[in-house]
Parts: structure tokens; sequence; C-alpha cells
């Protein structure tokens, strides 16, 4: 687990963009039983997420179709939510960072570590762009 202030700016980058912080099991299975499309970034220390995950998500809400709902979970802080999210996410193995696009609970889109790690911010929002035009 890490130091809480460690990880708070990298919460509060996201927090700030609208996203909701999940801490819970209990806190995923509400999010996600929600009508619409709910966004579900998997948070991380890494250098990648900072780089172009956090980034790339926040970059992406600009454009002019956005997922209904924004959430967030912590891996190695919100183990508990992050395990519970991970659940939602199968076939694909967990990752961190990772971004979810759910549609009315059902898992939609998927951005693994390998399509986050080396790319710019502004593909990962490019990306999500698209899949939110598919399904927003």
């Amino acid at each position: 687990m890490y130091p809480p202030e460690l990880v708070k700016p990298m919460q509060q980058e996201l927090e700030s963009a609208g996203f909701t912080s999940l801490h819970t099991a209990q806190d995923v299975e509400e999010a996600l039983k929600k009508e619409g499309t709910t966004l579900v970034v998997v948070n991380s220390v890494c250098g990648c997420a900072a780089g172009t995950a956090r980034p790339g998500a926040v970059v992406s809400l600009q454009f002019d179709k956005v997922p209904t709902n924004l959430v967030t979970v912590f891996a190695g802080v919100d183990t508990e939510a992050t395990t519970a999210a991970r659940d939602h996410m199968v076939p694909f193995p967990p990752s961190s960072p990772a971004i979810a696009l759910f549609k009315d609970g059902v898992l939609v889109h998927m951005l693994e570590r390998h399509h986050i790690e080396g790319r710019p911010a502004e593909v990962i929002a490019s990306n999500l762009a698209a899949a939110y035009d598919e399904y927003c």
C-alpha cells in the first residue's frame, strides 16, 4: 500500500477533472449499475499513468461526446475497489494503468497498459474520443 501523501496529488488530478474515487467493491458495483456510459480509470503511481493515462483521460473530456459517469480506482491503494473493477474487465488481465469504458454496465472499450505506455496523452485522448463517439 502506498502512503496517502504520495498518491493524493495523483488522485486529485482525476478528481479535479470530475472523476469520483471509488474505495470499496460496493462503490464499484454501484457505479457500474448506473445507466449510460461509465469511464473507469485504474490509476497508478507508475510513470505512464502520470505521463499519458491520467492526462489522456482528462483531455478526452474536452470532446463533444463524453461518458455519463467518471470514476477511478487506485491500484495499490484501493485494493478492494481495484479488484472489483478488474473483475468487470475480464477477459483482459489486470493492468495498471488501464482505462475502461462501460455502457449500461457492459465493457465496450479497453485500454490496457501496453496501449498506454509510450504513447502521448493526445493519442490516448483520441482513442477514447473515438470510443465515446461510438458508445456515448
